[in-house]
């Protein structure tokens, strides 16, 4: 029987070799990949997060700041997709893209149905839903400042 030493090294050796394939799959498909993990900042999550929307075509993106607003993150981005199969298929490409540019495991709620995906990444929160959803809540209005335009792209 193997140590546990052992074990883990290998462990982790497997998760190198994989991130490695996932890297040059996603080369082929110009999708944004920065290859190993990296350490995941707040800031740096969300960049990968707007990235990550934007090269799916996400609409209507608004940024907001949570920071002295909410202990539950650092920052929140909500967007919309044009259905619901875009919106399911936008949130899950979003959770591999951190999982293997950062080792984040988020937490996902709602991808089934896709009119609204709620991701948990720890410091950055993302919704995505379809207009009509997403128009119905009106959750930015809630979080953004009298004033405050978390506008980040237009779609």
């Amino acid at each position: 029987m193997p140590s546990a030493g052992a074990l883990a090294a290998r462990l982790k050796e497997d998760d190198v070799l994989s991130l490695t394939s996932f890297a040059a799959e996603a080369a082929d498909d110009g999708a944004p990949v920065t290859g190993a993990p990296t350490q995941a900042t707040a800031a740096a999550t969300l960049a990968a997060v707007l990235d990550s929307l934007s090269y799916d075509r996400a609409e209507d993106v608004v940024q907001v700041d949570l920071r002295g607003k909410s202990e539950m993150g650092d920052y929140m981005v909500i967007a919309s997709g044009r259905s619901s199969r875009q919106v399911a298929a936008m949130s899950e490409k979003l959770t591999d893209r951190l999982k293997h540019t950062f080792g984040i495991l988020s937490k996902v709620e709602g991808k089934d149905s896709g009119d609204w995906v709620l991701i948990d990444t720890g410091d950055v929160i993302v919704h995505i839903f379809r207009p009509e959803v997403r128009e119905f809540y009106q959750l930015e209005k809630m979080w953004l400042s009298p004033g405050e335009d978390g506008a980040v792209t237009s779609g």
